[in-house]
């Protein structure tokens, strides 16, 4: 893995302290800011994003709570829905949240139907960009309106070989792709990221999507290997750490993983 410092820009926190919801039978083994912070320390976590689940819906109390205990160098990419005010939007910026997610692919979030009006709202009040877990086959007729969006990111590779040409074009108008989940994904993740690298290598943010729930195989430390061996040391540092920390407007300088006490942002 070298001597590189991580900003994992996707990983979830499960505490069943809060609110867990089964999402299509499926109920998450606790996987709290204990547990993470494990893995974190061993990988050289400066920073990172902490995504909201089908499995956690609109709730935000866990999400506050875990990124409270994190620290000021982590920030949250969480659910709500359309409805939610201007003054809710900004005192959810002033937690550390960052990102609105559409779970396309599992649900517990906004529907997609929601997704220009909405993107652009967040965006105008409290500088929020938008994350899509969704096939990226699925897309073909959002290309337009996702290429117009102030500011969007993919997760997963856009998870299958059909969807790869239709993510390639998204990514040459400025989308953003998390080079996360490969136990989850059906393409062949050293072309995807090749590819992608070769279009713009900014457009790359790695994340361990730990704890891999419902993966066909878990985060490995090997996948950091794969990553920086396509896309070459000279980009490495980048896809790592300083492309999330640009786009989710955070400096991670001289950081290292926060106390376990809650902090103060």
């Amino acid at each position: 893995m070298g001597g590189f410092t991580i900003f994992d820009a996707h990983f979830h926190i499960i505490d069943h302290a809060f609110p867990v919801v089964k999402n299509n039978g499926f109920l998450p083994e606790q996987f709290d800011v204990d547990a993470y912070r494990e893995h974190a320390e061993r990988l050289h976590v400066v920073g990172g994003a902490v995504v909201s689940g089908s499995f956690q819906a609109f709730d935000q109390a866990y999400l506050r709570d875990a990124l409270g205990r994190l620290g000021p160098t982590f920030v949250g990419v969480t659910q709500i829905p359309a409805s939610t005010t201007d003054t809710e939007l900004i005192e959810l910026d002033h937690a550390g949240i960052r990102a609105v997610r559409f779970n396309v692919r599992r649900g517990g979030s906004e529907t997609i139907e929601q997704l220009d009006a909405f993107a652009r709202r967040v965006h105008d009040v409290a500088g929020w960009h938008t994350e899509l877990y969704v096939d990226a086959a699925d897309l073909s007729e959002l290309v337009d309106v996702i290429g117009s969006l102030p500011a969007v990111s993919i997760d997963h590779l856009g998870l299958s070989p059909q969807g790869l040409p239709i993510l390639l074009r998204l990514v040459a108008r400025g989308v953003r792709v998390k080079a996360t989940g490969f136990g989850r994904v059906d393409l062949d993740v050293s072309t995807a990221i090749r590819q992608i690298a070769e279009i713009d290598p900014s457009a790359l943010m790695f994340g361990t999507d730990l704890p891999s729930t419902r993966a066909r195989r878990p985060f490995a430390d090997d996948d950091i290997d794969i990553l920086v061996c396509e896309v070459g040391e000279e980009h490495a540092e980048a896809v790592l750490r300083t492309n999330a920390e640009t786009f989710y407007r955070i400096s991670t300088s001289a950081a290292t993983l926060a106390p376990t006490a809650t902090q103060t942002r």
